[in-house]
């Protein structure tokens, strides 16, 4: 069994580069490939990788090249959501024609564009009988994982479960064209970040003791909105900035999300989560923030929260970035800086755990059954938006069901 973890990465964007940063803290893994449609973005992220310490990554041709090399113990997949089958198509390909063996495969969020894709893609690891896990990071936030630890071995051990739980991911906008384009990505801001949010509620009104199966689904309702990037003014700064595939004022996406879950809990207790996702705050930067609440005591956590603030007068004319913060929006005034977002957000810890599953081989925190779980649930707030009504889960025809925005069919 390998020591250590010889990891190539799928992808090339800004998901791939959190994941550099995160190996960072990473002590028994080494980032030793990349590969991207895009050749020069593979080769400029392998020297990222390098310049970090985290390996002595090279481009790779392919995917299938990464797989047959003998160094390469397991994939992180973190390319768009439409290339997300072809990707493991070729990679499952290649193990089951004997030219490659792997120790594990992650993927990040969402396994799939809709429940139908996110069977594939199980089916399709179960055929090479590949160990997987399902790449979601805030879960393994280390002010949530602290937090929730502490409030179930002291609150609720002593006043009884917690009851109700919030999560919500905010931030102006994604990064690339195709997270806009509903038939690219699988939807709007619901399916890009009501992944995170929805597993986290689910998350912290779990007993850490038991498995997650304890805490789960059983109606939920939801509603989506396109509030800020379907205007005329904004819809065609969107383009401009984003291209002309990208055209809010015909095909827009939902830039806000709200779903309510009502859990069913083992021991009997009807419990809640509330989850919110929008592409439509203005702020600092990303916001993420939880609470936790119960009979006795309560949690709260947000990111902007970060106990580091710099001042910038108007006489600083700087150049924009993301230096201060990931989504950043203004370079003067004052600004919460994230020192290492990174381990903030729960990347270092997420890549640790899987790194340490695969090399251990030992069932992770989540696999791709967790993934197909968390797809069932957004398509199921999808079709209970577009129903305006309150839905059981799963919803009935969430196999098949394709939401109206990733269709382009859907009128804010």
């Amino acid at each position: 069994m390998a020591k250590r973890l010889g990891i190539g990465i799928v992808g090339s964007g800004f998901n791939a580069k959190f994941h550099l940063l995160g190996f960072v803290g990473v002590r028994d893994a080494d980032v030793l490939g990349i590969w991207s449609p895009n050749r020069k973005n593979a080769a400029a992220t392998a020297t990222i990788a390098q310049k970090l310490g985290v390996g002595d990554a090279k481009p790779y041709p392919s995917i299938a090249a990464m797989v047959e090399d003998p160094a390469i113990d397991a994939i992180w997949l973190c390319g768009p959501n439409h290339a997300r089958i072809d990707n493991v198509e070729e990679l499952v390909s290649t193990i089951e024609r004997g030219k490659g063996k792997l120790l594990g495969l992650a993927c990040e969020k969402p396994l799939a564009r809709n429940v139908a894709e996110a069977k594939r893609v199980v089916e399709l690891v179960k055929k090479v009988g590949l160990p997987t896990g399902y790449l979601e990071n805030q879960v393994f936030s280390p002010q949530v994982e602290v937090g929730r630890t502490l409030l179930w071995a002291r609150g609720a051990k002593l006043t009884g479960r917690p009851y109700l739980a919030r999560a919500a991911e905010e931030h102006s906008g994604p990064h690339a064209p195709w997270f806009w384009q509903g038939a690219q990505q699988g939807g709007g801001v619901l399916n890009d970040m009501m992944c995170h949010s929805s597993l986290l509620v689910q998350h912290l009104l779990t007993d850490p003791a038991k498995p997650r199966s304890s805490v789960q689904p059983a109606k939920i309702t939801a509603h989506i909105a396109s509030l800020k990037w379907s205007r005329p003014h904004y819809s065609k700064k969107l383009s401009e900035a984003m291209g002309q595939d990208v055209d809010y004022a015909k095909t827009p996406s939902e830039d806000f999300a709200s779903v309510v879950i009502d859990f069913a809990t083992d021991d009997g207790h009807r419990v809640l989560g509330e989850a919110t996702t929008s592409w439509s705050f203005v702020g600092a930067g990303l916001r993420l923030s939880a609470e936790l609440l119960g009979p006795e005591y309560s949690l709260s956590w947000n990111s902007l929260d970060s106990g580091l603030k710099l001042f910038f007068s108007r006489e600083v004319q700087g150049k924009a970035g993301e230096d201060l913060v990931e989504k950043q929006n203004a370079e003067v005034g004052q600004m919460p800086v994230v020192a290492n977002e990174a381990a903030a957000y729960g990347y270092e810890a997420e890549d640790r755990h899987f790194v340490q599953a695969f090399l251990n081989q030992q069932p992770p925190a989540l696999t791709f059954n967790d993934g197909l779980q968390v797809v069932k649930v957004l398509m199921t707030a999808y079709m209970s938006a577009e129903q305006g009504c309150t839905l059981d889960f799963p919803g009935s025809g969430v196999e098949t069901f394709v939401p109206a925005v990733a269709k382009g069919t859907w009128k804010p």
